[in-house]
């Protein structure tokens, strides 16, 4: 299956945590200023990768915790991401996304490949980047208005937990 990306750190201890391979996917409609990776905000931009070439870079590396979804904006990509995440679970590996759009709107949506995506999450940064809120003493996101949703619980309760 094939996924349009802009680029992979197959060692990153930024981006969740442990130490993950991070997939950063090309194409998002939210321009927020300040973005860290305005490079993936074009949809034509990056490269196609296929999935299985992702997960033999997950096979290469016996320390990695988990993967992380970062962007651009995953969820434009739902339904490789999905395959990823359950062949990441399949090897013991958690799962974290980021997102510029907040839970609710995701579940709001009502897109079964979204909510197929949603499913498989451990964890979830949601929320846009907002410059003016920016807040370099946070874990794993960079403003303040970010939460880092604990996804398990989420599908236990219905209610959000946020993890940081």
């Amino acid at each position: 299956m094939k996924i349009r990306i802009a680029g992979i750190v197959e060692e990153s201890i930024v981006d969740g945590d442990g130490l993950r391979l991070s997939i950063f996917t090309q194409g998002c409609p939210h321009h927020c200023p300040g973005c860290h990776n305005p490079g993936t905000h074009p949809a034509t931009g990056g490269r196609d990768a296929d999935t299985d070439e992702i997960l033999a870079l997950v096979d290469a590396n016996p320390l990695l915790d988990g993967i992380t979804f970062s962007g651009g904006e995953p969820f434009l990509q739902p339904s490789p991401l999905t395959k990823l995440a359950r062949e990441a679970h399949a090897r013991g590996l958690d799962v974290w996304s980021y997102t510029g759009y907040t839970l609710e709107q995701l579940v709001a949506k009502k897109n079964p490949a979204i909510d197929a995506l949603l499913k498989e999450l451990d964890v979830l940064v949601d929320g846009r980047y907002e410059e003016r809120l920016r807040d370099l003493t946070l874990n794993f996101r960079g403003s303040s208005n970010q939460r880092v949703i604990d996804m398990n619980a989420y599908r236990k309760t219905g209610k959000i937990k946020m993890l940081y």
